[in-house]
């Protein structure tokens, strides 16, 4: 006999109901025996609703229990035995169970015909004057049992749908961050690039220009341009590793989405922030900016990463609130470079088949800023004020970021 498994009710729950459902059964089992306690039917009553309390571990011993305490005219213990085949979905057992009961007053009508007694008393009763009453609590049992089972299937079937969206929630923001991750290393690998191209002109200059340096002086610049071409070679194969493992990860639509929008809007690398804010204003979007501070007193990092807070602040103004205005305040450090970006209420949306950024993938554009400051050391603030939207970040400059910037200004000077 297997077991069932799921919720149970705890024992000190069942163990009372059990003794409840005794007495009763007991009472009833006591009328259908004529008012006696020197007949098995009130004594079997109370075996049958102890024996309920395993119905789980085995509930076909107690639905046969519960069939012959029925059969000596006690029917409180089958009703609980057709309720939880019910609510368990055991259709099979409960007309097994209902075939039985009908069947079970087959002998005692023919012993009360052959005896010539009544046949509207005694343990007939369940079957002739106390039928339709017996009908009705049957049916109500399997009802309520059916109801209970149907809404335990939903809320098992609702739950794992929450945790399998929460999943994909969670796959989503990782995809995001590493989409991120990606991005910063391509965008610093175009800056890199940038300055290995420099440092390997300026050497290239130096040895067409080295005819009066002592031959020491010639082999460390010589030294100096190759390792320069070596690393820019080195940062190509990166990146190439990179974009290898991007391309398979469209297969599934979502994450080829995500790089086609990333392939359509380019890496800012050193693209000005005044440009930014004049394509947004092109776009009809209403802006009040205001910028402080030493752009190039900041590392690269820095500058990307102010470029890519305010470009999704826009982004996200534009597509939900297009005609709300929206203000930019830039501050450039030391000891920090903070950035804010506010839009008034959502006056209007932008439709969906419009716009620049109709086809980005939208939701998870937060868990990538959040994830670029965060490797800054950053912290980013993002939420809801006056009806409008707030974005706040702040990112830490250390000082060998100014020392770095300084050395390369001169350089580059």
């Amino acid at each position: 006999m297997r077991s069932e498994p799921g919720r149970r009710m705890p024992l000190w729950v069942e163990a009372p109901s059990a003794v409840v459902l005794a007495l009763m059964s007991v009472l009833e089992g006591y009328r259908s025996a004529g008012d006696t306690l020197a007949d098995p039917a009130p004594w079997m009553a109370v075996i049958a609703s102890f024996a309920a309390l395993g119905r789980h571990r085995y509930p076909r011993a107690a639905a046969g229990v519960a069939l012959l305490s029925a059969a000596l005219g006690a029917l409180l213990p089958l009703l609980v035995t057709l309720y939880h085949f019910s609510s368990r979905g055991r259709l099979r057992e409960v007309w097994v169970c209902l075939g039985i009961v009908l069947t079970a007053g087959l002998p005692w009508l023919a012993f009360a015909l052959t005896r010539g007694q009544p046949l509207s008393g005694g343990r007939l009763s369940n079957w002739t004057n106390a039928s339709s009453g017996n009908s009705v609590l049957i049916g109500l049992a399997l009802a309520l049992g059916m109801w209970l089972g149907s809404r335990r299937r939903l809320l098992a079937a609702l739950t794992e749908q929450v945790e399998q969206l929460r999943v994909e929630r969670e796959l989503r923001a990782e995809q995001a961050r590493l989409a991120e991750r990606s991005r910063i290393a391509r965008e610093m690998h175009d800056v890199l690039a940038h300055r290995l191209s420099l440092l390997m002109l300026h050497a290239g200059v130096l040895q067409l220009r080295g005819e009066g340096m002592p031959p020491a002086t010639v082999e460390r610049i010589a030294l100096l341009r190759n390792t320069a071409g070596q690393a820019l070679d080195d940062l190509r194969e990166v990146l190439g590793a990179m974009r290898s493992d991007e391309r398979p990860a469209g297969a599934d639509g979502t994450a080829g989405a995500a790089g086609t929008h990333e392939a359509a809007v380019a890496a800012p690398a050193l693209q000005d922030l005044a440009e930014l804010l004049a394509e947004a204003r092109a776009a009809g979007q209403l802006i009040e900016s205001t910028v402080a501070g030493d752009a190039g007193s900041t590392s690269t990092a820095h500058r990307l990463a102010v470029h890519r807070l305010v470009r999704e602040a826009l982004t996200n103004a534009r597509k939900h609130a297009y005609a709300a205005p929206v203000v930019v305040r830039v501050h450039y450090g030391p000891p920090a470079t903070t950035v804010e970006v506010v839009n008034g209420p959502a006056g209007e949306a932008l439709p969906a088949s419009e716009g620049p950024d109709a086809r980005a993938p939208g939701g998870y554009g937060l868990i990538g800023l959040a994830e670029r400051v965060a490797a800054l050391g950053g912290h980013l603030h993002t939420g809801a004020t006056g009806g409008g939207w707030r974005l706040a970040a702040r990112l830490p400059v250390a000082p060998s970021d100014l020392a770095t910037s300084a050395g390369f200004s001169t350089t580059a000077s």
